[in-house]
């Protein structure tokens, strides 16, 4: 199993990698060749995600760059970091965000998320098929995460290119194309923290309701971000605001279709959709592996000691497929008993956007199942993006014959 790792990123098993997670959890710690683990089962993936030994924070791994910070001087965003620093960023970000500072902030985008929903599928009437992916998972996404950053709708088009940008490392097919791509996501980067930097200040003169004002212009008993962590944090949430909700609107989409029974219920039953969500996150995970965490001490898991500084992949995927944990697990059932899944990840860094992607990817669902007529699925399989972390269809034909009012 020493090329395990090769063989779930092989861009020819993207379409299903879990026959090759099932083989990863008949070991719970799998010693690459390279010397990195892997960990797949669902019990000793909750115990790292909570073990304080195993760290995020890139600067203490073998292959780190000298610098102290990423590129360009900026300061690490802090799902990159530990403890205190992680802790200190994640509660100031979190005050602009949600409870306990602002408990009503999301909720009073709901209305606006559900127009934004209820226009794009509006744009299918007349058509005969549509792109799921891109007539509303990307759009939708952009433009709400667009509305919590305080972003003039103009500007959207120049969110979805950076966003795309960023994560093209991922897409790469070879050594050569990565470079070329790590460029690319350079680029990205540098180009979405200048315009950050001068939205920051305009914020900063003129403050408006949204998240970038609240960041710099915080003057609670914390202190404020400094300038440089007000741009990681807003180049951090442009990425996993979007990319990770586009999958999840289109892994979705992609099960309902190939469950019809649960997409009936759930157009008999629109409440179930809460329920719907959970078991599809955990169902077809968007976030298949929590990568690049580093060993600041030996660890035993599950017999085996993983020395110090050695790097760790936890399979997230595999884990929300262990029977151990889920009966069935190859069974699309939102009516399950088991809800503890691992879509959201866990412990510290447990996803800081989860109630926004609930909301946005339950809207855009419901939505979806209560207009279209008769939705069918064009092409099964869908053809894959190259990305092996955050998965999902880089494309999703849908067939259907109108839209209800």
């Amino acid at each position: 199993m020493t090329d395990l790792m090769q063989r779930m990123v092989d861009y020819a098993n993207r379409p299903n990698p879990y026959p090759l997670y099932e083989e990863l959890r008949r070991t719970p710690v799998v010693r690459q060749e390279d010397g990195t683990y892997l960990v797949g089962t669902y019990r000793e993936i909750v115990q790292l995600l909570h073990d304080p030994r195993l760290s995020s924070d890139v600067r203490n791994r073998a292959d780190a760059p000298p610098a102290s910070e990423e590129g360009d001087g900026m300061p690490l965003s802090f799902i990159l970091l530990d403890p205190p620093e992680h802790d200190l960023l994640r509660r100031l970000a979190t005050r602009h965000f949600g409870p306990p500072h602002r408990p009503a902030f999301l909720d009073g985008m709901r209305a606006d998320m559900a127009r934004i929903v209820r226009e794009r599928i509006e744009t299918f009437a007349g058509r005969e098929e549509v792109d799921v992916v891109d007539d509303l998972a990307y759009p939708f996404p952009v433009t709400v995460i667009c509305d919590v950053l305080g972003v003039p709708h103009e500007d959207e088009p120049l969110f979805h290119e950076w966003a795309e940008g960023i994560i093209q490392p991922g897409e790469a097919t070879g050594p050569e194309d990565l470079e070329a791509r790590r460029g690319r996501a350079e680029q990205a980067i540098a180009d979405a923290r200048e315009y950050f930097a001068g939205l920051a200040e305009e914020r900063a003169r003129a403050p408006r309701d949204d998240m970038l004002s609240g960041l710099v212009t915080d003057d609670g008993p914390e202190g404020r971000m400094s300038r440089d962590e007000v741009l990681s944090t807003a180049v951090l949430l442009l990425v996993a605001g979007h990319e990770t909700t586009v999958n999840m609107i289109t892994n979705g989409t992609l099960a309902l279709l190939r469950h019809p029974e649960v997409l009936e219920r759930l157009r008999r039953e629109p409440g179930l959709i809460a329920r719907v969500f959970e078991e599809l996150i955990r169902y077809d995970t968007p976030v298949q592996f929590v990568p690049f965490r580093t060993t600041v001490a030996d660890v035993e898991v599950a017999g085996t000691t993983i020395p110090k500084s050695a790097a760790v992949t936890l399979v997230l995927g595999s884990g929300n497929r262990d029977p151990a944990a889920f009966r069935e697990p190859d069974r699309f059932d939102p009516d399950r008993p088991e809800r503890e899944h691992l879509g959201f990840g866990g412990g510290i860094h447990y996803c800081f956007g989860a109630p926004l992607a609930r909301m946005e990817t339950q809207l855009a669902l419901g939505e979806l199942v209560r207009r279209l007529e008769n939705p069918r699925l064009v092409t099964d399989t869908p053809p894959y993006r190259r990305n092996a972390f955050l998965r999902g269809p880089r494309h999703l034909q849908v067939a259907f014959d109108g839209v209800r009012d």
